[in-house]
């Protein structure tokens, strides 16, 4: 089972970046698929989450009309796109697998926003 996540880098405030998250090893269609983020000295804290078939999403309320978060099933990869990116988004950002009693993460992927 492997979660490769991809995509983060440096950004300037107000940019966009698009992570992916390559999913091998398990059904990737029957998960569910989360977004979430650990900033330094913080908890780790869920950011979007995305239902298995891709028609449901729920986003952290300060998120919430500037990431969007999607799913390709045929190629096993979940997105999120981040807009209007802030200084307060600068953290690694993992991606999580979930069925039933199942749960898998990635290794990270740092996000920083800074001028």
């Amino acid at each position: 089972v492997q979660l490769v996540e991809s995509g983060g880098g440096l950004v300037q405030p107000g940019g966009s970046l698009k992570l992916s998250c390559v999913a091998s090893g398990f059904t990737f269609s029957r998960y569910v698929m989360r977004w979430y983020r650990q900033a330094r000295g913080k908890e780790r804290e869920l950011v979007a989450a995305i239902n298995s078939a891709g028609g449901i999403t729920n986003y952290a309320d300060s998120v919430k009309g500037r990431f969007t978060i999607s799913r390709d099933n045929a190629k096993n990869t979940v997105y999120l796109q981040m807009n209007s990116l802030k200084p307060e988004d600068t953290a690694v950002y993992y991606c999580n697998a979930a069925f039933s009693s199942l749960g898998y993460w990635g290794q990270g992927t740092q996000v920083t926003v800074s001028s």
